[in-house]
C-alpha cells in the first residue's frame, strides 16, 4: 500500500535537490557572475540583504514541504502540497520569461515544474479514504 505523505515528501526531497543544482550550475555562469559582481543586481533588484531573505523564505517553501508531508493531518496536508505546488509551478514557469534561460536552467525547469505540478495533481487526487492507517 502506497503511503501518499511519504511519497509527497519524497518528491519535496526531489524537487529541491533540483532547485539547488540548477542554482549551483547557474552560478558557475560567468555571465551570472559579471552581473552580480558588477551590476550589483539580478533581473533588475539589487542583491542586497532584503533580496536575500525574500530568495530564502520563497526557497524554504519545497523545504518545509518535505516536513509538512510527513506530519500534517490528511485535510491540512493535501491543501499544503496544493498551494505548495502551485505557488512553485507558477513561479518557475515566470522565470523562463523574465529574459533568455540557459539551456541547463531550461532542462531543469522542465523536471521542477513537472513535478509540482504533479505533486498538485497528486494531492488534489489524494481521498481520505487512502490517509495513512493511523488516521493521520
Amino acid at each position: 500500500m502506497k503511503n501518499r505523505k511519504v511519497i509527497l515528501s519524497t518528491l519535496w526531497i526531489f524537487v529541491s535537490v533540483n532547485y539547488i543544482f540548477c542554482d549551483v550550475l547557474s552560478h558557475m555562469s560567468p555571465e551570472f557572475l559579471k552581473m552580480l559582481l558588477e551590476d550589483g543586481e539580478l533581473l533588475g533588484s539589487p542583491v542586497n540583504q532584503k533580496f536575500l531573505l525574500y530568495s530564502a523564505i520563497f526557497r524554504e517553501i519545497p523545504f518545509v514541504l518535505i516536513l509538512l508531508s510527513r506530519v500534517l493531518n490528511y485535510r491540512a496536508n493535501r491543501l499544503a502540497n496544493i498551494i505548495a505546488g502551485s505557488i512553485m509551478s507558477l513561479a518557475q514557469i515566470a522565470s523562463l520569461f523574465v529574459g533568455p534561460p540557459e539551456l541547463h536552467y531550461t532542462f531543469y525547469s522542465v523536471i521542477e515544474i513537472s513535478c509540482t505540478i504533479f505533486i498538485v495533481w497528486y494531492a488534489w487526487n489524494w481521498r481520505s479514504t487512502e490517509s495513512s492507517p493511523d488516521g493521520l
